[in-house]
């Protein structure tokens, strides 16, 4: 019953207030998508590599998981623009005339992959640009900093991306009412954002280890 009545609560918010509600929702799973991230990399982290850290305690960076936070918060809207773009513009059911009655008819598997195209090829692209420009804001990156990051992560990201989505999206666009589209995608991207929080995570090592060096031999 306590599930069904949360998905009430939200429907009524996303009636209300749906690009808030899209806002919430995204960066809260954005969010648990960091969290995973980082217990998991403190759990498999290596007893030396804490020693060198000079801490033999596990360590939970808040101000990370803030940042996926805030990340999710500025795309729910705008997954939710996206998806009702589609929505429009690429409509699943054409409307039938039955025994003097309109219906909807049978879905377009045509206009499913048009969906689920459109989507990789344009929304996923820009999504990932976003993150890595945004995460090299957001830690206080230089210009150098940030373009370092896209030339060594944007490609291989945009790769696995292609591998993992396409069918997560064909599930959503095909069985997922509109509203919960962008909460289905967020629920299925905690795993997706552990994978960028920790390959962003240790980008971001690699670069303070070069800086470091750097001053040194300065």
């Amino acid at each position: 019953m306590s599930s069904i009545a949360l998905a009430r609560v939200y429907q009524q918010s996303f009636e209300s207030h749906p690009y808030g509600t899209l806002a919430l929702t995204n960066g809260a799973l954005n969010a648990l998508g960091d969290v995973v991230a980082q217990v998991t990399q403190n759990l498999i982290q290596p007893p030396t590599q804490r020693a060198l850290d000079r801490d033999d305690r596990p360590h939970f960076d808040y101000t990370r998981t803030a940042r996926f936070f805030a990340f999710g918060m500025a795309m729910g809207p705008v997954i939710g623009r996206w998806n009702f773009f589609l929505e429009r513009h690429f409509p699943l059911r054409s409307s039938v005339i039955f025994k003097g009655r309109m219906q909807e008819g049978k879905v377009s598997l045509k206009a499913l992959g048009k969906r689920v195209a459109a989507d990789q090829l344009v929304m996923a692209p820009v999504g990932l640009a976003l993150f890595l420009g945004s995460m090299g804001i957001m830690e206080g990156r230089d210009r150098q900093h940030i373009k370092g990051k896209f030339n060594d992560l944007y490609a291989p990201l945009l790769a696995a991306n292609w591998q993992v989505w396409p069918l997560a999206q064909l599930v959503n666009f095909r069985f997922m009412p509109l509203a919960y589209r962008v909460p289905f995608q967020s629920a299925c991207g905690v795993f997706w954002t552990l994978y960028l929080s920790i390959v962003n995570s240790k980008e971001n090592e690699q670069e303070n280890r070069k800086d470091g060096l750097v001053k040194t031999l300065g």
